[in-house]
């Protein structure tokens, strides 16, 4: 594979679900700079792309994703460049927050580090019976500090530090139990369910959806009282857009809304 003209991401739309593949399945799709890079355009384009209502990210390959190239990362054992990694590797997890665009990953195989932080970061994540999850970054003498950050707010302290403690992996089973992916289900079925909540996001307004999840995140990084304030806020200034009074309309006359985005 010519690594120069091959695409480190793939898009491919189907109706209004941008589905986005880690394109170096061989190297078990690491987190490279280029990858961040070409992972942040996508995401970038998309936000601002009214075709699209939600987002599907997957890997390539046999896996998932590794986490960051330590080969690259060895090679570059400078301060502003790794600097210049971490600081992309943020940004790229802050886009896909700021995404007005829900954003499920699709998992299979093994996602361990930043590819346990990337599936952390989706708003939703769907992952096959046999994927493992780790934070192995202990095992080599590198903590998972940056992946910690996704993963502690995905589940509760103490699982958190197990998995950076100890640098083992976890089960989907396990994943699912601790609030890390939404569902494990058999291989076969993976692309079924992905498919399902696609649709269901699909026909949702994306005005309504874009508020929401901008809403969500606000909330969520604020103390109760703070959280109801942004809430009540949000909810009234909801009730303003056309979907929403389009939606309740529909509602109270029994019919399908038929929504301006």
């Amino acid at each position: 594979m010519n690594t120069t003209t091959t695409p480190y991401v793939l898009r491919d739309d189907f109706g209004a679900a941008a589905h986005l593949t880690l394109n170096r399945g061989a190297q078990y799709n690491p987190l490279s700079l280029d990858m961040i890079s070409a992972l942040r355009t996508h995401i970038l384009e998309i936000s601002s792309d009214a075709c699209i209502k939600v987002v599907v990210l997957k890997g390539a390959g046999k896996g998932f994703c590794a986490g960051h190239d330590l080969k690259e990362m060895n090679a570059n054992r400078n301060e502003p460049w790794l600097s210049e990694l971490f600081g992309q590797c943020s940004a790229l997890m802050q886009d896909m927050l700021a995404c007005p665009k829900p954003i499920i990953a699709q998992v299979h195989g093994a996602a361990s580090a930043a590819g346990c932080q990337l599936v952390a970061t989706c708003d939703l994540a769907i992952a096959t019976t046999e994927t493992r999850f780790s934070l192995p970054g202990v095992n080599i003498g590198l903590f998972c500090s940056t992946p910690a950050v996704a993963v502690s707010r995905a589940v509760q302290t103490k699982h958190a530090l197990e998995m950076l403690l100890t640098g083992q992996s976890i089960s989907a089973q396990t994943a699912a139990e601790w609030g890390l992916i939404n569902a494990a289900v058999p291989p076969e079925e993976l692309e079924v369910h992905i498919q399902r909540l696609t649709e269901a996001i699909s026909d949702k307004s994306t005005e309504v959806l874009a508020l929401g999840k901008k809403t969500f995140y606000q909330q969520a990084a604020l103390t109760r009282s703070d959280a109801y304030t942004v809430a009540g806020k949000a909810m009234t200034h909801n009730m303003f857009l056309e979907d929403s009074v389009e939606g309740i309309n529909a509602f109270l006359e029994k019919r399908s809304p038929r929504w301006r985005s």
